[in-house]
């Protein structure tokens, strides 16, 4: 499950990322527009900086915005970044790997196989999942939404 840290994260970087043209944009205005707490935003904005996915501009005119393009900032990296690793136990991570206390073998282990199958294929679709291609997938469904509208009198 998703903290609210990284939740927030994710909608703020969407919210960027649909406002990239416009260059940088307040915390404040993120923090409204996306109904999460200024402070919080403000520390999950500063992780995200001080691990490239962001970039930020003092003084007027300033505000935060992506570092590199929508199509080279995947989810895996944004959610390792937020909230860690993305293996369900510390045995079966590849990046924080910690053998269990209680585990008498490991590599016979039925737990371990399976948490790593479930890392493998939570891996393979957040680092195979782009920024950019949210971004157009929740482009289509608003396209698609507004086209089936039904009024009814």
């Amino acid at each position: 499950m998703l903290s609210k840290k990284t939740k927030y994260g994710l909608k703020a970087l969407f919210y960027l990322g649909k406002n990239s043209n416009r260059g940088p944009v307040l915390v404040s205005e993120i923090a409204a527009k996306e109904l999460v707490p200024l402070k919080f935003l403000e520390a999950i904005l500063l992780d995200l900086k001080n691990h490239g996915i962001l970039q930020s501009k003092k003084g007027k005119g300033g505000g935060y915005f992506l570092q590199r393009s929508p199509e080279l900032i995947s989810m895996g990296e944004v959610i390792r970044v937020l909230e860690g690793p993305l293996a369900p136990l510390p045995c079966a991570s590849q990046t924080s790997y910690q053998r269990c206390e209680e585990c008498i073998d490991e590599t016979v282990c039925g737990i371990r196989m399976i948490m790593k199958e479930v890392r493998d294929a939570t891996a393979a679709i957040l680092d195979g999942t782009t920024l950019r291609r949210l971004l157009d997938q929740v482009d289509q469904a608003q396209s698609e939404a507004q086209g089936n509208l039904t009024y009814t009198i």
